[in-house]
């Protein structure tokens, strides 16, 4: 089958992200794979060795039409059966948010693996801010349902994740935008303000 992860009109602006922190030829979990772009993009162009976790079924099919190494599960409850340092490299793509459990999950990646990549939406946004003073109401951020839909999603800033990571004894080594194509190291109360994603490094302590 032939794969469209070489051209950039199909990728995401966060897998873009996500790619420049990975090493040539890691060992990569990608949590919450969905349909395995990521994992393409990641194998296409760094020649990782790519498994995925997924809990819908489509999302399994497409990746195993694919070709890709992928198996059906449910990271708030199935990571533990992963071996201590199975991996170079965890990855959550805009997946923390809608997870039951994001610091369970956390700390069973940072035992599999010793660095995560993490790319969510930042409602420290400046806009997110502005919307909920004028309109007394959350913004959603890229979701068309309201707050209470099903699959509604944690509602957090990158301040906000950045204790969680402190609480979890992991360290803060990178931390950028999500803008277009490319991530741009910045400080952290920039970030808060001014990025409406955000792609997080970290590694434990």
């Amino acid at each position: 089958m032939i794969s469209n992860a070489g051209a950039p009109r199909y990728r995401r602006a966060d897998h873009q992200a996500i790619a420049q922190f990975i090493g040539e030829g890691e060992k990569v979990l990608d949590v919450g794979c969905g349909d395995g772009q990521l994992m393409e993009l990641l194998q296409a162009e760094l020649k990782v060795r790519a498994r995925g976790l997924e809990i819908s079924q489509s999302g399994v099919n497409r990746c195993l039409a694919k070709g890709l190494s992928v198996v059906q599960g449910d990271a708030d409850e199935d990571l533990p059966v992963y071996p201590d340092n199975a991996f170079d490299v965890a990855i959550l793509s805009k997946t923390v948010q809608e997870m039951s459990r994001p610091a369970a999950v956390l700390r069973e990646l940072s035992r599999i693996a010793p660095k995560i990549v993490v790319s969510f939406r930042n409602y420290g946004h400046w806009r997110v801010r502005w919307s909920l003073l004028t309109t007394g109401r959350m913004p959603t951020l890229g979701s068309s349902g309201p707050w209470y839909s099903e699959g509604a999603r944690r509602i957090c800033t990158a301040q906000d994740f950045a204790d969680l990571a402190e609480t979890l004894d992991l360290t803060i080594v990178k931390a950028a935008a999500i803008s277009g194509a490319r991530a741009d190291e910045s400080s952290l109360s920039k970030l808060n303000w001014l990025s409406e994603e955000v792609v997080f490094v970290l590694e434990r302590r």
